[in-house]
Formats: C-alpha cells, structure tokens, sequence
C-alpha cells in the first residue's frame, strides 16, 4: 500500500503498517464530514488505535452528536471518498503554524503546538478544504479508504484530565477490505453473545453491586465453577512441588516502603489506619513471601523454596476502566514465588513454564511467548543479568519454544518471560508470566548458606500461570459460552422427571450421583418435560439431562441426553462409572 509521508514523498508502507495508516487517515476524512456537517466544531486529538480510530471534538453550546447522527457523518464520509481528495502535506514554521491554526479556528491545536519541543517539525495534512495538523503519513487519495463504521459516541476530557472540559469522542473502525469489516462485524456479534457478564447474569455465576464497584459478588453456581478451578490449581502446585501458603491482605506501611511499593504504586493502593500507624491492603503477595523466606535462616539444601499462593489482593482501578470480571478492584491472583540460587535458573525457569504451558493445553488456549531483555534503567550487575537471561534463553531453547524478543522490555529487577494467550474471539491476554527479580531479595536481605558458609542473597522468581482467577474465568465462560466441559459445570447433571408419576425416582437418581461426587439438581416443578429441557439447555447449560418417564423408572434405567442432543438409554450404575472418569480425567 502507498501512502503520503509528511515529508512528501509517496512510499509503500510495511504490511504491519497499513492498519494504522487507514484507520489514521479515516478519522482526517471523520474530521472533514464532521466540520461540514457542523461547521463551528473546535478538534482536538485524532488518533488511530489498536482496533479503528476517534476524534475528540467540542463543539457549541447546544450542539450534541448521538448515535442517531452517525449515519449522516457515514454518508458524508463517503461522499468524501468518492470525491477522491489527494492528501497534500506541507510545513511550516512554528509561528507560522500557530498563527495557520488561529485562523482556522483551532484553539487546541495551538495549544499542541505549544507543548512541542523547540525543533520539532510541525507538519499538517490537507485533503479538500480540510487542514488538520498531523505527522502522517497518510493514503494518497480519500478514494483509498475502502472500508469503515462509526461505532458510538462518548465523553472524554481534553488531555484526559477532569479538570479539563468534557469533549465529544467519536469512535469508529476501518480495515483493508470490505470482508475485514464484515469479518470485524461477525465478531462483535459474537463477542455479544459470549459476553461474560451477560453469560454470568444468566447462569447466576457472579454479580456486581454499586455498593461495591469492581468488587465481584461470587454467586453459587460461580462458586461452584471457582472451587472446581481451584481443586485443579492446588493439585498442580502439588505435582510441581510447590509448597502453599496465605499472606496477610493487609500489612503495615514499613513493609510497603521497604518493597518500593509505597514510592511507585501508592495511588493504586487503598490504605487505611490500625492503632494510629499506617497500613495498606496488599495489591500483590511477593514482599508478604519475602516475609516468610526470612522467617528462619535458611541454607543451599533449601533450595529451591517454592511459595505458591492463591492470594486475595486490591488495586485502586478508575471506575470508567472497571469491566465485568476482566478489569476489577478485587481479585484473587495465582502467585507463586521461587527463591532460588544462581545455578538453579535454567532448571526452574523450564519446570516453572513446564506447570504454565500444562495449565493452557489444559484448556485449549493458543498462546506465543515473549523474551522481555534488560532495560536501560536496570539494577545489578551485568554479569547477573547475562546469566539471568542466557538461563531464560536456555530454558525456552530446551522446551523447544519459538518466541519473540522484546529488547530492553524487562522490569528494572531482572528479564521476564511472558505467555499471551489468544481467546475465541482472536484477542490476546497476558496472563502467564516468568520474571527473575534481584531487587526484592536486596530490598529485604534475604540470605542463604552457601556450601562455604558464607552468607549468598537468592534470585527471586515471581510466576503467575491464570493472572488472576477472576479474569481466567471471565475468559473460560466467554471461551465456552457457558457450556464448560464437565468437570468445571455448576451443574453436571439436571435431572428431569416427565411428570409426578416420576418425581420419587429422579430425587433416587440424584441422590446416588451425590453421593459419587456429581453436582446435580433436580427439577420438580409442574412443566412440561420440553420446557424443563430447553431451559437446560439453554439458561443452565447443562452437559447431561437425564430424562425420566415411567418407563425408565419402571426399568430402573435412565434416558441419557448431551449436549449434542443426543439421547440414549444407560443403567445408572453405568451413567456414573462414566461420568465420574469424565469429571476425574478433566475431560473437554
């Protein structure tokens, strides 16, 4: 794809590229339809962004744009295209440039200019009877932009400050093709549908409450679908020799001070006051495993220590940026810290990843793998920090992953392995995550004895497998659609008898598949057997429905459906052998 570099040459841009020049380029031809339609609108920012583009405009008192507008801007957006604009750049001095802007009317725009460095270039970009200030590039001609909506209005702040005015956020998406935007269009339905709130709500997994904001209510059937990825995470920390413990959620303000935690994340931290000194609740669990590495001394046959914690933390999150269970004030992180010694790097780093990939095949999640290398503003010395990335680079090697790396992306504490997992929808959490740290055990001095006696500080690593059980399970129920595999269900089994003849029997059934361990509920009440099967299936997503009549019961046997709608009859003795392999093996 060509395109108009702000220095006026026409040049192809990189494939990686050409996102980000459309969708940049939409939002100039945005801009354009909006100051036509409404001439007195004042334009601030205009960005592309990961998924489309905006505009933040102020416009006059008494001037709004809804939703109900966006198909007029579409429509003169449109008639911009077909009138095939050239972009056209040029450069001016910077009070040239401020004064260019003044007489068009661009308040914010000369306030841009202002905030520039001294020898910045300040170009500007004109299609057509519109300017806009702009270091591009851009398409060549307006007939170039193939593909586009306009998806919503909203506020923002000018800068994204309060204190600021609240200005009018046009938002909108554009792609390559017209089949990029129609596939973009599939998704977004589909991400409707699977929305985990809405799947919450509907399941009674979890609820939110503005006496609590960001504060997730854990319903029954959530509790049910938690405690079960719960089992499964302790049995892993057992199978990879992980010692558990529970840290304090909150702790005093020297504990914070000596972690750095007090100076750097303050304001994500909600604190509070115990017998007139100052306490904080934790937003992480690493300096309360400090804590309890330096309970005792500790020697080289100690090591490795591995500390695996479920623990409950708080971050301070704005309220606009709270969403469901994936953003969230509360949550429950699945931690573990190592302490170990400098020759146990590789070894641990590929046992520690080892648990991490298990826990994704487990599930399904495809993921890709990022090597994150020192930063500039690092600590320690180079020779920890070559051994401690050669050990990252050794241990992703020896497991035969293919990674990409990120130089100079590490924490200033030491280098990090990263796992981004990709969901149903195509979109890639950071969830997983591998990083050597140096600071803390200097922060704390924390020591061991080495075979010489002398006193040696550890390396610590901090590994998280989910990120946070909260937001894994928004991504399962989303991944799913509600319809977990058996073992993770609230309910594994409904049983239905087709009328009152029949009720005796089911509660029998239901009684023997307690007693194997089965989550099961039985529906009595006076429906009609297809209404109680649809609702199964539908509102409680069920793997099995066992439908009873007075056959089965008379035959002491069970009509078995799944959730392929198939139906087949089965002994129960042999519905159970079956079903509790299926919960036993985590099958699905």
């Amino acid at each position: 794809m060509k395109a108009l570099f702000n220095d006026g040459h026409v040049g192809e841009v990189p494939e990686n590229e050409e996102l980000h020049v459309i969708r940049h380029s939409a939002a100039h031809i945005m801009a354009q339809a909006i100051k036509r339609l409404y001439p007195e609108a004042d334009f601030a920012f205009g960005p592309a962004t990961d998924n489309g583009f905006y505009y933040d405009i102020d416009l006059p008192e008494g001037t709004k744009i809804s939703d109900d507008d966006l198909p007029a801007i579409e429509a003169e957006m449109r008639k911009i295209t077909k009138e095939n604009l050239r972009f056209e750049t040029y450069e001016l001095p910077r009070e040239d440039a401020i004064r260019h802007m003044e007489e068009r009317g661009e308040k914010y725009k000369v306030e841009h200019i202002g905030d520039l460095p001294d020898d910045a270039r300040i170009t500007f970009y004109r299609q057509g009877e519109y300017v806009d200030m702009c270091v591009g590039p851009h398409l060549t001609y307006t007939k170039a932009l193939k593909a586009f909506k306009l998806t919503g209005v909203s506020g923002a702040y000018w800068r994204g400050d309060s204190a600021n005015k609240m200005l009018t956020r046009v938002n909108g998406v554009a792609f390559r093709s017209r089949e990029e935007l129609l596939e973009h269009e599939r998704l977004l339905a589909e991400a409707e549908k699977r929305d985990h709130r809405k799947i919450g709500k509907e399941m009674g997994l979890f609820m939110m409450s503005e006496a609590g904001p960001g504060f997730p209510f854990w319903l029954p059937n959530g509790m049910r679908v938690r405690n079960a990825l719960m089992d499964y995470w302790q049995e892993m920390q057992d199978r990879f020799g992980y010692e558990q413990v529970q840290t304090p959620i909150i702790l005093s303000r020297t504990l914070w001070e000596t972690s750095g935690h007090w100076d750097h994340y303050k304001d994500n931290m909600y604190t509070t006051q115990i017998d007139d000194e100052d306490f904080a609740i934790k937003p992480m669990n690493c300096p309360g495993a400090c804590l309890v590495y330096k309970s005792k001394p500790r020697s080289y046959r100690d090591l490795p220590l591995k500390l695996a914690e479920a623990g409950l933390d708080h971050r301070h999150e704005l309220k606009g940026a709270l969403h469901g269970l994936f953003r969230v004030r509360e949550f429950t992180q699945d931690d573990a810290h190592l302490f170990i010694r400098p020759d146990q790097i590789t070894e641990q780093v590929t046992d520690t990843a080892h648990l991490i990939t298990t826990y994704y095949a487990q599930f399904g999640f495809p993921y890709h793998v990022e090597l994150s290398t020192r930063p500039e503003d690092s600590m320690g010395s180079d020779e920890d920090w070559e051994r401690a990335e050669q050990g990252l680079r050794d241990a992703l090697d020896s497991m035969g992953v293919d990674y990409i790396v990120n130089e100079g992306d590490g924490a200033f504490y030491g280098p990090k392995i990263d796992f981004h997992l990709q969901d149903c929808l195509g979109r890639t959490w950071q969830c997983g995550t591998i990083q050597l740290d140096f600071q803390l055990p200097h922060n704390f001095q924390l020591e061991y004895t080495a075979p010489d006696g002398s006193k040696q500080q550890p390396i610590m690593i901090h590994r998280a497998g989910f990120g946070s059980f909260e937001r894994f399970i928004g991504m399962l129920i989303e991944q799913y659609e509600g319809k977990f595999p058996t073992w993770l269900s609230p309910c594994q089994v409904k049983v239905l008898p087709v009328s009152e003849k029949t009720r005796d029997y089911a509660l029998e059934v239901a009684r023997t598949l307690r007693a194997a361990g089965v989550r099961v509920k039985v529906d009595v009440r006076d429906e009609k057997i297809g209404y109680k099967i649809r609702e199964a299936r539908s509102a409680d997503r069920v793997p099995y429905m066992l439908i009873l009549g007075e056959k089965e019961a008379e035959a002491n046997n069970i009509s078995v459906r799944d959730r392929s709608n198939e139906t087949h009859q089965a002994t129960l003795e042999d519905f159970v052998t079956e079903i509790t392999a299926e919960i036993r093996d985590r099958r699905g």
